[in-house]
């Protein structure tokens, strides 16, 4: 269970600091398939580096299975349970895709049990296994190997920062069917992910509505998905929902 207790970030300005998230407190239980969604500049992506360790918060506390994590670095949050996929995956040269694979895992995978990741989400297994992590790779293809690389890790928690950015509409259909397996899965691993895609809003177990550095909406998904295709107030802070992948 992730909880989050009065959480502020602010940056430093010329004249006083910004604040981007401004006293956030909430609760995911274990095994949710929680979307965090609101307009640009909300904070949303800032709330996920800070669950991950990649920001520090100004004040509050960030707690996972009740172990206060607020001041643990990105390894010690790792090692806890973690995993954390970037908008833009990084590229790793000379590292092809099976390595990245047991460095996720932490243990020496077999071909197999590498190809069964690969597989997981919907790569065709004898064409990457040996791939080398670089631009050769497709923004999508990336993705997939990143989201691989989480499934291989099968941490407690596993954020998601906009995994719908910079791929074609075919990878994101695939990149859907990816998310729903999980979500079916029935586990105790909680799924976090930061879009504003409606076909992934429609896969949550719950949504947040983040505006302003603040909590605007939180509710299950058939509260909280009519509100933003249909009420101008909340719909339109969050004007980015989109139905589709980028073209």
């Amino acid at each position: 269970m992730l909880e989050i207790k009065h959480l502020s970030f602010a940056v430093p300005g010329d004249a006083a600091d910004k604040e981007i998230i401004r006293d956030i407190s909430l609760t995911v239980g274990k095994g949710r398939f929680v979307v965090i969604t609101g307009p640009n500049g909300g904070g949303k992506s800032t709330l996920a580096k800070l669950i991950a360790g990649i920001e520090r918060p100004t004040s509050g506390a960030i707690l996972l299975n009740g172990v206060d994590m607020t001041d643990k670095s990105i390894t010690e949050r790792a090692h806890m349970g973690v995993s954390y996929a970037f908008q833009q995956p990084v590229k790793f040269k000379g590292i092809c895709v099976i390595d990245l694979l047991r460095i996720a895992s932490g243990k020496k995978l077999s071909v197999g049990d590498a190809c069964a990741y690969l597989s997981e989400v919907g790569l065709c297994a004898r064409d990457y296994i040996h791939r080398e992590v670089n631009g050769s790779l497709s923004g999508g293809e990336l993705k997939r190997i990143e989201i691989a690389t989480v499934l291989a890790r099968g941490t407690a928690l596993s954020v998601f920062d906009e995994p719908e950015a910079g791929i074609d509409l075919w990878s994101f259909k695939s990149l859907i069917e990816v998310f729903e397996r999980m979500r079916s899965a029935n586990t105790d691993r909680t799924i976090i992910v930061i879009s504003h895609q409606e076909r992934i809003l429609n896969i949550a177990d719950e949504i947040i509505v983040l505006g302003g550095g603040r909590i605007m909406a939180q509710g299950s998904k058939d509260e909280i998905l009519p509100t933003l295709l249909g009420t101008a107030s909340v719909a339109s802070a969050c004007g980015q929902l989109t139905k589709g992948g980028d073209k």
